[in-house]
């Protein structure tokens, strides 16, 4: 299961569904967090091939989410199509830290942001555990370094800037 690509930002379109809003037709706050775990998977296997439910059947290795961080910007609407990137931006022992943006389709709206931690785990112990080296090796090719003292509004306000620099 290698991951070959050097892309380091991913991303994909997505259709906001009918289930998946409230009443004012907007996608549901918690529904959010689906799209954008929906996507990262999807990138995965799309962009590097590497498929974490084969992993986890014959390794009985994953990750599963420690921590979310969320912003939510901009409404998505009832079948209004947006654009998800997802990317590693810090790669750690026993964690990975993935950035996850939702934008409208021509990418000049940013509509929500989150940061999730995901531990790696042990599915047969139970408990988390060190990547293994080779699972660094192939993951640290696809961080994209932030400075070390950006935080999750610091980069926020970076993503900000950004569009209004028309970049």
């Amino acid at each position: 299961m290698p991951m070959q690509n050097a892309q380091k930002v991913c991303e994909s379109k997505s259709l906001i569904r009918f289930p998946d809003c409230d009443p004012f037709n907007h996608l549901n706050n918690s529904r959010y967090i689906d799209y954008f775990i929906n996507a990262r998977e999807d990138h995965l296997l799309q962009f590097h091939h590497f498929n974490i439910y084969q992993l986890a059947r014959e390794k009985n290795i994953s990750w599963v989410v420690s921590k979310n961080q969320i912003a939510y910007l901009k409404p998505a609407f009832l079948m209004e199509t947006v654009l998800i990137q997802t990317v590693i931006i810090k790669l750690e022992e026993k964690s990975i830290l993935v950035e996850m943006r939702m934008w409208n389709e021509d990418k000049t709206l940013l509509k929500a942001f989150m940061w999730t931690q995901f531990v790696h785990f042990n599915l047969k112990a139970q408990k988390p555990e060190s990547h293994s080296t080779d699972l660094m090796d192939q993951f640290r090719p696809f961080v994209l370094s932030l400075p070390g003292t950006t935080g999750f509004e610091q980069r926020l306000e970076q993503l900000k800037n950004n569009i209004n620099a028309g970049e």
